[in-house]
């Protein structure tokens, strides 16, 4: 036996000595280049309908697991209709604290920092808000993770319930709209209930909330100049609460207002002019569909996306946040759908960096970008993990210098141990 040789055990041991001092001094190089990184705010819309026992949505979905219902058994709509995925970690309950705090895990892991909670107020009170309130707020790891609130003020038609979306959609169930005073009651109690707490989503100290409708918000309030006020009055207590100022934000699409009475100047971004004047600091887009059309190949669409940028930075002056979908298929809801083709992890990873390109070209702007969405299912935009692509959607953050140094680690972690899971059991496995 040639005594110079190395026992395998001890050859193993320093190997694994190897490795880890390997690890140390990639992540201390990473970190360096990390500091010098800009950092980007990656908030993603949070639709909060997939909570369980909510008397609210049982009369939309009476099995008590909120929309999962629809998700579940949903099927193919019609020859040549992709839908056979399903969520990997089941339909689980997102008004949960213990599956809140898996989720902001796992979101916080892949680059996502940013909840942007779809708030809803109908019939003179909150709806769908125990995945905020009893989810969200009550998780455990909250601190890593901040939100913010986009009204969500559009009518509730009968495409929420499958049930009876083709006997008539157009329906209205409840009215989106409010009056004055009902406005400054939701916006009092939005104050003292989320703005204070120091998860809430700022800007340069400022509150962000998010007007999702605008043109029902006007149509409610009876007008624009009430609106203008009421902006006014909502301003003038957000910082009576100790708040430097608002920063109120809308979803682009769907304007319809009348520009007369502008002054010639004005006249060259009217837009942007009018929605100033009514109180808006911001904006960004909710979702492609609003505004491209949708039944296409996703490289296209992007192609549609960078030109409405273009055209955003002539007519408007004021910040807005560029946003990115993953996808388009409402079929869960109704019986055919525009449908995205090719909307794959690595294409939406492209569109990511598209977006932090134009963060980059806009040095002025805080590094804020929109992501429809954590988990529309029953639109087929989300990035919670699914069966088709597993965590594909999620890691499209770590090729666009959103995420920071966990990957290396956590690579680390299995080829010591083995035994490393990127997330909870996957749903149907054992």
């Amino acid at each position: 036996m040639n005594k110079n040789i190395m026992p395998p055990q001890k050859r193993g041991r320093l190997y694994k000595v190897f490795l880890i001092l390997s690890c140390a001094v990639t992540v201390f190089a990473t970190t360096a280049v990390a500091q010098k990184r800009k950092q980007y705010d990656v908030a993603a819309f949070l639709y909060p309908a997939y909570a369980y026992n909510d008397p609210r949505l049982r009369p939309f979905w009476p099995s008590g697991m909120g929309e999962w219902e629809t998700v579940m058994n949903m099927q193919q709509r019609h020859p040549g209709h992709y839908w056979n995925r399903r969520p990997l970690w089941g339909p689980i309950n997102e008004a949960d604290p213990a599956i809140m705090e898996m989720e902001i895990e796992q979101a916080t892991r892949h680059g996502v920092n940013v909840f942007i909670f779809d708030w809803y107020w109908y019939d003179g009170r909150p709806f769908m808000e125990t995945t905020l309130t009893d989810g969200f707020l009550k998780a455990g790891n909250r601190d890593k993770m901040k939100f913010y609130l986009m009204w969500a003020n559009h009518d509730v038609v009968n495409t929420w319930d499958t049930r009876i979306s083709n006997l008539d959609p157009e329906n209205v169930i409840w009215r989106g709209g409010v009056d004055r005073q009902e406005f400054e009651r939701l916006c009092r109690r939005n104050i003292e209930m989320f703005f204070k707490r120091p998860e809430y989503y700022k800007i340069d100290g400022k509150p962000v909330f998010m007007i999702y409708d605008v043109n029902s918000f006007v149509k409610g309030i009876g007008g624009v100049e009430q609106a203008t006020d009421a902006f006014k009055w909502f301003r003038k207590e957000v910082k009576k609460a100790g708040f430097p100022d608002l920063e109120l934000q809308f979803a682009l699409f769907n304007m319809q207002f009348n520009y007369s009475g502008l002054d010639k100047e004005e006249k060259k971004r009217p837009e942007d002019s009018f929605m100033k004047k009514m109180g808006f600091n911001s904006f960004t887009h909710y979702q492609f569909c609003h505004f491209v059309w949708m039944d296409a190949d996703y490289g296209d669409i992007m192609k549609n996306v960078t030109k409405e940028w273009a055209r955003i930075d002539s007519m408007y002056t004021m910040p807005y946040y560029p946003h990115i979908s993953i996808g388009w298929d409402n079929s869960p809801r109704i019986v055919r759908s525009a449908q995205v083709k090719n909307n794959t992890p690595a294409a939406f990873a492209k569109a990511l960096r598209q977006a932090r390109d134009y963060v980059d070209a806009h040095p002025k702007l805080t590094p804020l970008i929109t992501i429809n969405s954590w988990n529309e299912w029953t639109e087929t935009s989300y990035l919670e993990p699914d069966t088709k692509y597993g965590y594909g959607y999620l890691s499209g953050g770590n090729q666009t210098g959103f995420q920071g140094i966990i990957s290396i680690c956590l690579l680390v972690s299995l080829l010591l141990n083995g035994n490393f899971s990127p997330g909870p059991q996957v749903w149907g496995e054992n």
